[in-house]
């Protein structure tokens, strides 16, 4: 029995068909335990072997990820789907009428009509876990770049001279703009209340200027006196520092988790050169399991990294990537693209190599993408380790 499951916020329609697409059922429950009871309750009553049903329902932000963790903890098979393939297999229908019932019953005819490609879609509560750490990761990872952003915009005008001295982004430098985030407050301070601000105890690099360098700059600045910027650039700094530290504690989470989940498949991705916890455990979170994929042409297009092509006739358009997969898995893949193009030598060959054939960086980079998903595939599908010599 095949179930198309349509949700919203506060109900659900679902519609059952049998293998020759006849309806077993429809109804509508609410989104809460006695819903879902009755729900289970029906769909059990009417395939009794649960290894014959499959419940299908489409990615609905977070509404859908109580009833999906219900089922699959009552060992029903559920699978979530991508908006995106149910809208495209709805135009199929001449009739444009649109209700939840209508709805529950398309997805339903999608999964008996894709029963043999629907595997790829199912996911454990494991990967979602690894799936919901390593999408948060990658917000925390957008937040901090905003917010860098934003402390240079407001320190161009309080004192613009630091960020051509020191990196501002530095543990050491951030502790220093809290307690003096202008020119005009490191104007008045003692030169030996500037040093031993900068003289705290991080682990790194030495410092490539002294606290004379900062007080020169402070006395020549043209900066703006603005008491009010001085107050924004040190609740933007508060808000820098607690965001690094979410980041590495969700990154150790992370890791953890793979380690306990996954640990053979990071082993073999850490192989190549270049590629590191932070970029190789958001890949598998978002991959799943390599046997989902017949082939590292579907793997590619699951990231949305295929060339979309628009011909008719004598007509042929300009090639450019569908970007209809996950985003979050093409994400990860150019991170590690970078990655090994900088530090693995193989990789770096390649990128060049395709460069000097005519390609602008920016296509370099995406062949040499799709050379390391080629590569991957291999290795995870085989459990061999990276070779330069097999991988050519």
């Amino acid at each position: 029995m095949f179930v198309g499951v349509d949700i919203s916020k506060d109900t659900f329609s679902a519609a059952g068909l049998d293998a020759e697409g006849n309806e077993y059922f429809s109804g509508f429950y609410s989104m809460d335990s006695d819903g879902f009871c009755k729900f289970l309750e029906l769909v059990t009553a009417r395939c009794q072997d649960r290894q014959e049903l499959l419940v299908g329902m489409e990615s609905t932000g977070c509404y859908h990820i109580n009833l999906f963790s219900f089922l699959t903890s009552q060992g029903i098979h559920a699978v979530v789907i991508n908006p995106l393939l149910i809208a495209n297999f709805a135009k199929r229908s001449l009739r444009k009428t649109k209700t939840d019932k209508k709805d529950a019953r398309t997805i339903a005819k999608f999964l008996m009509g894709n029963r043999e490609e629907i595997s790829q879609l199912s996911i454990s509560q494991d990967l979602q876990d690894l799936r919901d750490l390593a999408r948060e990761r990658e917000s925390l990872s957008h937040l901090i770049s905003a917010t860098k952003v934003e402390i240079k915009r407001v320190l161009r005008t309080i004192f613009p001279e630091l960020e051509s001295i020191a990196d501002i982004y530095t543990r050491v430098m951030l502790r220093f703009l809290k307690e003096y985030p202008s020119a005009r407050l490191v104007k008045v301070a003692k030169p030996k209340a500037i040093a031993k601000a900068l003289q705290q105890p991080y682990v790194g690099n030495k410092l490539t200027f002294s606290a004379e360098d900062i007080l020169r700059a402070a006395q020549s600045s043209v900066a703006t006196a603005s008491p009010a910027k001085e107050i924004i650039l040190r609740g933007k700094i508060a808000t820098l520092l607690h965001l690094q530290e979410r980041m590495e504690e969700m990154t150790k989470l992370l890791t953890d988790l793979c380690k306990a989940t996954r640990v053979e498949d990071l082993k073999i991705l850490r192989a190549i050169k270049g590629v590191g916890p932070k970029t190789g455990v958001p890949f598998l979170a978002e991959m799943g399991s390599v046997e989902n994929f017949s082939s590292h042409k579907k793997l590619i297009a699951f990231a949305g990294m295929d060339p979309s092509v628009c011909q008719s006739g004598k007509y042929v358009g300009k090639s450019k990537l569908s970007k209809r997969g996950n985003r979050h898995l093409r994400r990860a893949i150019y991170l590690m693209t970078a990655a090994v193009v900088s530090q693995n030598a193989f990789f770096k060959a390649y990128f060049l190599r395709r460069k000097k054939e005519g390609l602008i960086p920016q296509k370099a980079l995406l062949a040499t993408a799709h050379k390391l998903v080629r590569v991957i595939f291999a290795m995870l599908s085989h459990r061999t380790y990276f070779q330069a010599k097999m991988a050519i």
